[in-house]
């Protein structure tokens, strides 16, 4: 069993400065784990009435049963999760608006493996922040998996992302939100969170901007880069050549079909 610790936020707080109009229909955040999950779903609470919001936990496929509370309505609720893709899935969020969030596979390889060896995630894996092993052994069983403990680069993708495209899902690449995060005053970013609003459901309202500043506060989200502690020094910025070969022998076409070329 792994365990992430995240530290309070004040977004709740936050949320209350600003308008908020009530959402009309239900609207699941869904991600691949380590894609800027926090990012995106702190974002749109900055434009959801804190009481439409279901926090009690990120949704997964184990623990759907548990929460289908947040997919019953009225109200309309605001959810967010790791969600594989099955029957079960697919009715349970079949009422609700769906953004599916993702990253690109090459620097999502080092997006886990700096998270596997912070101390904001605990559990059966730790045995990995005191073993002698090298970050080019490490980020090998991020892409490959570690038998039991840890899905591979392959599985986390097929089922959290890939076998999700072609339904009804919004898709968000988390570069792309990046990128329109850099400059809130230029035209292609007030498109490009117009469009993303759109599909939450949300009217673009004229203080957008600084929600959206409020929400991509990387101080705000406990599992960001800039918040994670530990044992990271020796991993990588990006993968080397031989390292992208071998997420492409691992996951063959899969950067290809969510848009990465």
């Amino acid at each position: 069993m792994q365990t992430i610790n995240l530290k309070p936020d004040d977004l709740d707080e936050r949320n209350r400065e600003f308008d908020q109009v009530p959402l009309q229909q239900g609207l699941f955040l869904n991600s691949v784990p380590k894609s800027g999950s926090h990012l995106l779903r702190n974002i749109v609470r900055m434009f959801v009435p804190t009481q439409q919001q279901y926090q009690q936990d990120f949704i997964q496929y184990a623990t759907l049963k548990q929460h289908l509370a947040a997919f019953d309505s009225p109200p309309a609720k605001l959810s967010w999760g790791h969600l594989f893709f099955s029957d079960i899935s697919a009715i349970t969020v079949s009422q609700s608006r769906k953004i599916l969030l993702v990253r690109d596979p090459y620097s999502w390889v080092i997006s886990k493996a700096r998270f596997m060896m912070s101390n904001e995630f605990t559990g059966e894996l730790d045995i990995l922040k005191r073993a002698p092993i090298t970050s080019e052994d490490l980020i090998n069983m991020v892409i490959f998996g570690i038998h039991r403990t840890n899905p591979s680069l392959a599985v986390t993708y097929t089922h959290n992302a890939v076998a999700w495209l072609g339904t009804d899902v919004f898709l968000v690449r988390y570069e792309e939100l990046i990128a329109a995060l850099r400059d809130l005053d230029c035209d292609e970013s007030e498109a490009y969170f117009k469009k993303l609003l759109e599909a939450c459901g949300i009217d673009l309202p004229t203080d957008w901007r600084a929600r959206v500043l409020v929400g991509s506060d990387p101080n705000r989200s406990g599992t960001a880069q800039e918040n994670l502690t530990g044992k990271m020094a020796d991993l990588p910025k990006h993968l080397n050549d031989v390292q992208k070969a071998l997420v492409d022998y691992a996951a063959p076409g899969l950067r290809a079909i969510l848009g990465y070329t």
